[in-house]
């Protein structure tokens, strides 16, 4: 694993992805934590910042127990891996409807979710964030929220074509795949 020597003290992990030979199988069975595992590279996942974690828990405030209430299935925060074809992601936040949960949540899921969200971060870049989020959606993923701190905006995700750019002057909704779901996108960066 290449890694950045910053003294005799400290180690700095690249955030550069990292070639390997495992299988997505092999990554799944490992003790690897904080990776993402696409196409035969581990992708770190760094700890975010306190404004990441600020603008996901507010999220995750309103949509959760919106989604419990209702009872339209289940709202999973960035520990929890999904595997898609030949990639283990684990977004910010992911919705799984209750008909398409799976009764044994012991392991990563091998389903993609309903909605998946991104919070973009400092070290992220943007062409993989956008990667990231047509790899979710050619899945099966019917929704995919981008939410980009220093424009304060969310972008809404239905297709590679169907793409729309929030401002805090709109409403994020949960339109069908989160039905009835809906907050200030100002409310997100508060």
């Amino acid at each position: 694993m290449s890694m950045l020597k910053a003294s005799d003290e400290q180690t700095v992990i690249s955030l550069t992805p990292l070639e390997t030979d495992m299988t997505v199988e092999e990554f799944l069975e490992s003790d690897l934590e904080r990776y993402e595992y696409a196409k035969g590279e581990l992708i770190p996942m760094p700890p975010t910042s306190g404004e990441h974690g600020d603008i996901s828990m507010s999220l995750v405030l309103f949509l959760g127990p919106y989604v419990h209430e209702n009872q339209l299935g289940r709202v999973y925060t960035s520990d929890t891996g999904f595997q898609i074809g030949d990639r283990v992601l684990m977004p910010d936040i992911a919705f799984i409807s209750a008909a398409r949960l799976p009764d044994d949540r012991r392991k990563t899921f091998s389903i993609p979710p309903d909605l998946a969200v991104e919070v973009v971060s400092p070290t992220d870049a943007q062409f993989r964030v956008v990667e990231k989020a047509l790899v979710y959606l050619a899945a099966g993923t019917r929704l995919v929220w981008v939410i980009e701190p220093v424009a304060k905006t969310v972008t809404v995700y239905r297709s590679e074509t169907d793409i729309k750019v929030l401002t805090r002057e709109d409403t994020l909704t949960g339109e069908d795949v989160v039905e009835g779901f809906s907050c200030e996108v100002s409310q997100l960066f508060e």
